[in-house]
């Protein structure tokens, strides 16, 4: 198999406390052993970010970040929790601009990208989340969302900036839903985000995942498209054995650049 440098991010969301975070990772670290490439990222709670991070020392691989954070440093933003804060429990990245924080919390466009701004000037890598939701996507509003969305980070980031950004594709209407995107339709939206960065003077290389109801049934079909570099899990990461099966299943996808789908065989 040829190697792939993908990305597995698994988002916790609101589960999992540091005393279950600890069991989680006993039960994983072994089902999921170092692959040349591969990095397994986890966003868990706050509140278990050093727990976590403390359990997989030793594991270069792994790596542990924050669901959310201010682009502030210090100050008087009661339940806010700063980039130095979460940096030093342990996290290394940053979930910033989530579909959930944008449409449950109202995250706008601009907080998305003083986020963005403020976690690279820490030193640690924001995943930047863009998707269109249902309504969006009926009324042929994907591009225009999309553009919408990664214009107001690059109003704040030069060129060069985005040799430390993640971004991930996850389409509202997706996620929770166990509707997702075909592997044609994922690539194509990777492929138009691609190309917006690339009238921006933004290389190609920039990671993108894809988000929204993956699981070990759909993942290797996903990731049999050269343009998905890894994705962003959510309720399907919630198990350590169950998410270990989506690491290995994704691992296997068999890359297919001129369509067509399929997994090698295990």
């Amino acid at each position: 198999m040829d190697e792939r440098k993908l990305i597995f991010a698994a988002n916790w969301k609101m589960n999992h406390g540091p005393a279950e975070a600890r069991d989680y990772a006993k039960k994983f670290l072994p089902l999921a052993s170092q692959v040349e490439g591969r990095r397994l990222w986890f966003f868990p709670p706050a509140v278990s970010i050093a727990a976590l991070s403390d359990a997989v020392k030793g594991r270069p691989d792994v790596a542990i970040g924050a669901q959310n954070v201010h682009w502030e440093p210090k100050g008087p933003f009661t339940g806010g929790i700063s980039i130095p804060m979460v940096m030093e429990a342990g996290a290394r990245m940053t979930l910033v601009g989530h579909s959930e924080r944008r449409h449950l919390f109202g995250e706008t466009d601009d907080q998305v990208a003083r986020k963005t701004r403020a976690a690279l000037g820490a030193g640690i890598t924001p995943l930047v989340c863009i998707g269109e939701t249902l309504a969006e996507r009926d009324g042929g509003r994907t591009e225009q969302v999309i553009v919408r969305q990664i214009g107001a980070v690059l109003l704040l980031l030069e060129p060069s900036d985005w040799g430390r950004v993640v971004l991930a594709y996850e389409p509202v209407w997706a996620i929770g839903t166990g509707k997702n995107a075909t592997p044609d339709d994922a690539a194509q939206i990777h492929e138009l985000i691609r190309m917006e960065l690339g009238r921006n003077s933004v290389s190609a290389r920039v990671p993108i995942l894809y988000g929204g109801s993956v699981n070990s049934g759909n993942v290797g079909l996903l990731l049999t498209r050269p343009q998905i570099d890894g994705v962003l899990v959510g309720g399907a990461s919630l198990d350590a054995q169950g998410w270990a099966e989506v690491v290995e299943k994704g691992s296997k996808a068999k890359v297919r650049p001129s369509g067509g789908y399929g997994m090698v065989e295990s």
